[in-house]
């Protein structure tokens, strides 16, 4: 019972250590998503269909496709565009515009 106890609690730990908490800044991102608002909306609502509504929107995936369109690594679409807009947006910068825009509703 208590070897069960503690692997219990082991894998818990373990699990929580590996989860990933975005830790940008939300008043940051809001700064930076000037250039982002123009096709996403100033509140992240797209003004037009083709663009994906960023308000509301998991902060991880957030960072993980900027830093995939960054990096040149998402390909498609509208992938060009956005290569161009991440080329210059630091770590730092992506994760204060995911914090920021998965902040809205």
């Amino acid at each position: 019972m208590k070897l069960t106890a503690s692997f219990i609690v082991g894998m818990t730990m373990i699990s929580m250590s590996s989860i990933s908490i975005a830790a940008g800044d939300v008043a940051k991102g809001k700064a930076k998503s000037a250039v982002c608002s123009t096709c996403h909306g100033a509140e992240g609502i797209a003004i037009m269909p083709t663009y994906p509504n960023l308000a509301g929107q998991n902060a991880e995936y957030l960072e993980s496709a900027l830093k995939a369109y960054r990096d040149k690594q998402r390909q498609g679409g509208m992938a060009g565009i956005m290569q161009m807009q991440a080329a210059n947006l630091s770590d730092d910068d992506i994760a204060n515009l995911a914090a920021y825009y998965s902040s809205l509703k």
